[in-house]
């Protein structure tokens, strides 16, 4: 009987034993996901192309044009540093004041289980 990998969790942390968290293989993609969504280009010094840049328009002027523009650029971003992992189907944004809301459904390819998840980030000023 094989068990499920084990990935380390995200973001780090320490669990009630003392060692590094961990997660199952559904989490771990929703985990990488999260850090291509939310991750500026620049902010990893080895790799400074990574991530969407979506947070930089959380306070951009609210329009459908802006709309469809961040939701393609999300999806690019999938596209591109999560190919191997997920095959991306659709991608939606609803910004609200400072919140951000991310729905994106996608199948794993490991397993072609589909899946859909929403990634919210608060920016606090």
């Amino acid at each position: 009987m094989a068990t499920e990998p084990l990935f380390l969790d995200f973001p780090f942390a320490i669990d009630e034993r003392g060692r590094s968290a961990l997660t199952n293989a559904d989490e771990h993609v929703r985990d990488l996901i999260r850090q291509v969504i939310f991750t500026n280009p620049g902010e990893r010094v080895n790799r400074p192309e990574f991530g969407s840049g979506v947070k930089q328009l959380t306070f951009a002027p609210a329009s459908d044009a802006l709309a469809a523009a961040t939701e393609q650029l999300i999806h690019g971003s999938l596209l591109r540093w999560l190919d191997a992992v997920i095959l991306v189907e659709r991608v939606s944004v609803n910004a609200v004041d400072e919140r951000l809301e991310v729905s994106v459904v996608y199948r794993r390819r490991t397993t072609g289980e589909r899946m859909e998840d929403t990634f919210v980030k608060s920016e606090a000023v």
